[in-house]
């Protein structure tokens, strides 16, 4: 039976779930582009895939709205799969375990997709639909958004006639969004001397920690796992002979990690010293953390005296010092709108292996200069340490819009369906929309969606009383006329 069963709007649920069944981490996107471009072919729909996969459905106006203007909704089809420690599933190959908690729907030991599962729902239910009355449908899925844009940096939109989107990437109902941050992703290799060595083995874990949207979350100023590490590393590094055998911290560089994990080597004579040295770090963390990030913990385990291949002690003074030198959080926050973070950067993934030290950067600016000042910051202290460096995912920022037939028609419909005005915001997070912008002239854009918690983490929720509203407004939206 299936387990969204009953819930409604029923078939936004419906399409949610059959969603939630095919793998669709980003990078592993074959299986539900398909999945889209078939549920077109059965409704005799116009479609297009491209070579990347993103894909493109097209839906004729309802009798009556012919001359209405077409409608863009647009999301994208990956989601940041991550899992806790001790969940068994393969996110490359099974698909969700959905639950239920009162109005809460969430995934059993994993991240839920909501981001951006939500806006695909939504679309293939309206497309779906004999009975909800609405102009020219233009369908925008696209693909590995989560990693760059490069769906949308690549998707030819030529075919399209509509000037007008609606975004549905947004976690926050009531809120239209109407301008975001630029991005880039930026990734630093550093290059450690190794040798074998026989030494006292240690697995070291910093936990606990809340993690979170590296765009929306990096307001809170949470603990970073990776560069804690970086923190206490140096702190051991400076005290006594300790190579790296191996570490591993964060899942994705949009996401602010929140568990590092690490395997050090050194003199069994140092043991005592190291655990000392641990303990009173991960406590001073701890009290600096007790407040925005309480759960907070450092975890020393002995594995016995092992024959290891490590970083030499300098190399790892070395990837210490880098690793502390390298700005991470917020940068600067707007003058023009208190509340708003204006510049930040997000240390989300950190991994040694094999002699090479990786740590790979989200960084967002709504000021495309103080943007690519902070990546040329980061070049600096990686080109200082003698790192290499690879820039990618670039991507604009969407800038607001002054005139906007659609954002006032938005506004409008939800003031007569709820009796309120809607909130304006600009967010720090990235969306596609200044990508798209770029390739339909003069288009008009605003961002919604339903109420998500903690996306891109494995506590990530959606509300299923939100889901509805939003999927009424909606509905509303298209079948009123201008």
């Amino acid at each position: 039976m299936s387990v969204l069963s009953g819930l409604k709007p029923e078939q936004v649920f419906r399409y949610f779930e059959e969603i939630a069944g095919i793998p669709h981490g980003s990078g592993n996107v074959d299986k539900i582009s398909n999945y889209l471009v078939d549920f077109a072919k059965e409704r005799n729909l116009t479609w297009y895939q491209d070579e990347l996969k993103n894909v493109i459905i097209i839906k004729e106006a309802t009798a009556g709205y012919e001359k209405e203007p077409a409608v863009i909704l647009q999301g994208h089809m990956d989601m940041v799969a991550v899992k806790k420690p001790d969940c068994d599933i393969d996110m490359k190959t099974e698909g969700l375990r959905l639950a239920v908690d009162e109005d809460m729907l969430y995934a059993e030991g994993t991240s839920l997709g909501g981001d951006d599962g939500i806006a695909v729902a939504y679309s293939l239910a309206l497309l779906d639909s004999d009975t909800i009355a609405h102009p020219k449908l233009e369908v925008i899925i696209t693909v590995d958004e989560e990693v760059g844009m490069d769906g949308a940096r690549a998707i030819d939109l030529s075919m399209l006639t509509g000037k007008r989107m609606i975004n549905l990437d947004s976690e926050e109902e009531g809120y239209f969004l109407t301008s975001c941050a630029g991005g880039a992703r930026v990734k630093n290799s550093l290059t450690l001397e190794t040798q074998e060595y026989e030494g006292a083995v240690f697995e070291l874990k910093l936990g606990g920690l809340l993690g979170g949207h590296s765009g929306e979350g990096i307001k809170y100023e949470r603990g970073n796992s990776n560069c804690l590490f970086g923190r206490v590393l140096r702190v051991i590094a400076q005290a006594l002979p300790v190579g790296i055998v191996e570490a591993q911290g964060g899942l994705a560089d949009n996401a602010i990690p929140r568990e590092t994990r690490a395997v050090v080597t050194v003199n069994p004579q140092d043991k005592a010293l190291l655990q000392e040295l641990v303990s009173r770090v991960g406590q001073e963390i701890a009290d600096e953390l007790s407040t925005k990030d309480p759960g907070f913990s450092v975890q020393l385990s002995a594995r016995g005296v092992e024959k290891q291949t490590a970083t030499t002690s300098e190399a790892t003074v070395r990837a210490a010092d880098f690793l502390c030198a390298l700005p991470n959080g917020v940068m600067t926050n707007s003058a023009d709108m208190p509340g708003l973070v204006e510049t930040s950067l997000n240390l989300g993934i950190l991994e040694y292996r094999d002699g090479c030290l990786v740590a790979d950067f989200s960084v967002r600016s709504s000021v495309e200069s103080a943007k690519k000042a902070l990546i040329d910051k980061v070049c600096s202290v990686a080109r200082l340490a003698g790192a290499e460096t690879e820039i990618s995912g670039d991507y604009p920022g969407w800038k607001f819009r002054k005139d906007s037939p659609l954002r006032d028609k938005m506004i409008r419909v939800y003031r007569e369906m709820y009796g309120k005005e809607p909130q304006l915001l600009a967010i720090h997070a990235g969306l596609e929309c200044g990508l798209l912008s770029d390739k339909i002239a003069e288009l008009d854009c605003v961002s919604i969606g339903p109420n998500m918690h903690a996306i891109h983490t494995t506590e990530e929720t959606l509300s299923i009383s939100s889901t509805a509203r939003v999927w009424e407004y909606l509905v509303k939206l298209l079948e009123t006329k201008e």
